[in-house]
């Protein structure tokens, strides 16, 4: 459920960038996946297995496997490719910004950590790696993004 969550949140994340589809061609469940969308896929991700595209009324994404890491690309309505996610363990977090965590989230639990790597050659306005936290305690669970220069921003309320 989170991840479909996270997911969902960097799509919407990423909805600044959607453009008017082009056609396309079907895809695995029958999405209605660009073909710029999935040329590009397959140059940029040769060697990835167990691939899986949803197509939604903001992004077009491929989950699917390399190496034996689970990933997510996105990919605009155009098909130009907007950047990937992958889950990373907390250790990735700067040691800095879980102090922040910590004390500006008292009580709350680190979960899923989840870091995007972008496209900045779609937007320049965005930074090429930013993380996202789930953070819950017993009655609230939020969803923070670490930005590039370690500065922590609350993203969205979860529940």
């Amino acid at each position: 459920m989170k991840k479909i969550f996270i997911t969902t949140a960097i799509a919407a994340l990423l909805s600044v960038n959607v453009f008017a589809a082009d056609g396309g061609k079907k895809a695995d469940g029958g999405a209605n996946v660009s073909y710029v969308a999935l040329h590009g896929f397959t140059v940029d991700f040769a060697d990835a297995t167990d691939v899986n595209w949803t197509v939604t009324k903001n992004c077009q994404k491929a989950s699917f496997t390399v190496d034996g890491v689970r990933k997510t690309a996105f990919y605009n309505l155009s098909g130009e490719y907007l950047g990937v996610t992958q889950r990373v363990d907390v250790k990735a977090i700067p040691a800095k910004t879980m102090k922040q965590i910590s004390k500006e989230y008292a009580g709350y639990e680190v979960g899923e950590v989840i870091v995007y790597q972008a496209n900045t050659e779609v937007n320049s306005n965005i930074d090429a790696t930013s993380y996202f936290v789930d953070l819950k305690n017993d009655k609230h669970e939020v969803l923070v993004r670490i930005t590039q220069q370690a500065n922590l921003e609350f993203f969205q309320q979860v529940k």
